[in-house]
């Protein structure tokens, strides 16, 4: 088992030259995989004991697996979303399976708006975060890991709601941004204050397979501003941003680099862009994360994953400013033997 060398990662997140070695990072592990990965089943999130538990599960996994960071959550502590449920049929099953109701949410207009319960800030809960930084080992450091800015208004009230209300309310809109905006910034503010934590990933899908989910101007409007103030924030402390979002962004890649300033970006899907074409158009700017297809990974052969990988290598690591993994996560569908054999070759090319 390789040391962890936070250093390492760090250097390929800001371009500062090619590393020695090439890191790995991923968004998040679904938890059946851990458990396979690891052979044990984890604990659940219910009491401070099985909470200490549960963070030393990822620890183990994410030592295991050769990552340079332990991620932890911290979350505004409201229920945001109206789910879908569906069995869940993958290999590694949850259970069920949820889905976000594009149509509705919970908040449609200014009334379910001022009858909402906001959280304040008070009621924020840093437990994992805390704990983790009590744990990294020697070269390792922690990564705060949070829901969107867009996600989370989204959630609120529902994509087909919003689509409207940007036109028919817009002042409700603003307001909703300002409201999930201003408790995003504050997390970020305080994690930026807790020891070891040095990596601050934020999950914000803005876009679909041939555009962004709304229209350029309307996230320089809304989001943008707010992606900011959290990029600032980690920034404050010395820390590295990393932005997940899923789909076609080339109208708003300028915005990302230049004026919300992230230091790298995760997400490609072979689809839309492959990782390769991405590093030639923007790898001078930006670090970029990933592109393993996760269809590849979920019904490719063994092989088919292996020379994948190695074409991915080939082409983004020269220079620097590329990190290993997945096109979006290790998601409890995606094949263990085909996400394991993407893992042993960025070993093996090291």
């Amino acid at each position: 088992m390789a040391k962890p060398n936070f250093e390492n990662l760090k250097k390929a997140l800001l371009r500062q030259g090619q590393p020695e070695s090439v890191p790995c990072w991923e968004l998040f592990a679904d938890k059946e995989v851990m458990e396979k990965v690891m052979g044990e089943k984890f604990d659940s999130w219910d009491t401070s004991e099985s909470q200490k538990r549960y963070i030393r599960q990822i620890l183990g996994y994410q030592l295991k697996m050769g990552y340079d960071y332990l991620a932890a959550d911290v979350c505004i502590p409201t229920e945001t979303r109206s789910d879908i449920l569906a069995d869940d049929t993958a290999m590694y099953t949850k259970g069920q399976r949820s889905w976000v109701d594009d149509h509705n949410g919970l908040i449609q207009n200014w009334d379910d708006f001022e009858k909402y319960p906001w959280p304040s800030t008070s009621e924020i809960d840093y437990t994992m975060i805390e704990t983790a930084s009590r744990i990294v080992p020697e070269g390792m450091k922690v990564m705060l890991r949070t829901s969107g800015v867009l996600e989370n208004v989204q959630w609120l009230m529902g994509y087909e709601r919003m689509s409207y209300a940007l036109f028919d309310e817009p002042e409700l809109v603003t307001a909703l941004f300002e409201r999930i905006g201003s408790l995003l910034e504050h997390i970020y503010r305080s994690a930026a204050e807790i020891e070891n934590v040095s990596l601050f990933a934020m999950g914000d899908d803005m876009g679909f397979k041939t555009s962004t989910l709304f229209s350029p101007d309307v996230l320089r409007e809304h989001v943008f501003p707010w992606q900011k103030k959290c990029v600032e924030a980690a920034h404050s402390s010395g820390g590295v941003f990393i932005m997940h979002s899923c789909g076609n962004l080339d109208s708003i890649m300028d915005d990302l680099i230049d004026d919300v300033e992230i230091d790298a970006k995760h997400s490609f899907e072979d689809v839309i862009q492959p990782v390769e074409e991405v590093k030639k158009l923007y790898g001078q700017r930006v670090a970029l994360i990933g592109g393993v297809d996760i269809d590849l990974l979920s019904r490719g052969t063994e092989e088919d994953v292996r020379k994948r990988t190695r074409q991915i290598l080939e082409a983004c690591v020269p220079g620097g400013g590329y990190v290993a993994g997945t096109g979006n996560s290790v998601a409890n569908y995606i094949s263990l033997q085909n996400f394991l054999a993407m893992m042993d070759e960025v070993r093996a090319y090291r």
